[in-house]
């Protein structure tokens, strides 16, 4: 098959238009997994460079990004149903699932029933680390959230990199907004 310019087939677990799943090449890759003792999957989408809305449903887009082609929940909910339908195909081999940030304040709830319904066996947190990066411990340890470092996917994080500036909450963090770096990062995002 040709990549013609209308068709993508090279998309691992894509159908090849950029758009649909078909998780025949990630099952057959499962099959190989035990053979070669490897028992941790982490489930991930696309590339965060060229389609970050499928690995990181956010809010606001990067400053060089797009705006979200969708509901970023139907994103959410997309990575945890391939997570799901990978995880009662292969359920010997352990499963993290992505894309909780999103989620914000409902992420301990929707993660909780991820893991107690077995669609996963853990929830990775990616993002929401750099504002709130206790999260897990006061989740584990029944504390409520202290909403003001929860992550609101603005996608400063990632903007700062592609700028050439360190990655970081420059939202919610007060060390970044005293960084030099904070000035330069709102006007990149002003002449958006």
């Amino acid at each position: 098959m040709t990549f013609d310019g209308d068709n993508y087939p090279y998309a691992f677990g894509g159908d090849g238009s950029g758009l649909g799943i078909d998780l025949s090449e990630p099952l057959a890759f499962l099959e190989l997994l035990p053979k070669l003792d490897i028992k941790l999957v982490c489930v991930s989408a696309g590339s965060p460079y060229y389609n970050p809305h499928l690995l990181r449903p956010f809010l606001f887009p990067p400053s060089d990004g797009y705006q979200m082609p969708e509901d970023p929940l139907v994103g959410v909910a997309r990575l945890i149903n391939v997570c799901a339908e990978l995880k009662r195909h292969s359920p010997h081999l352990i499963f993290v699932g992505c894309g909780y940030s999103y989620l914000q304040e409902w992420l301990p709830n929707v993660a909780q029933n991820v893991v107690r319904t077995n669609q996963a066996d853990f929830v990775g947190l990616g993002r929401i680390i750099l504002s709130y990066p206790d999260i897990a411990t006061d989740i584990l340890e029944g504390k409520p959230l202290q909403r003001r470092r929860v992550c609101r996917t603005c996608s400063d994080c990632t903007s700062a990199p592609r700028h050439g500036m360190v990655s970081g909450c420059y939202l919610l963090d007060d060390f970044y907004k005293n960084r030099p770096e904070f000035e330069q990062l709102k006007k990149i995002k002003s002449t958006k």
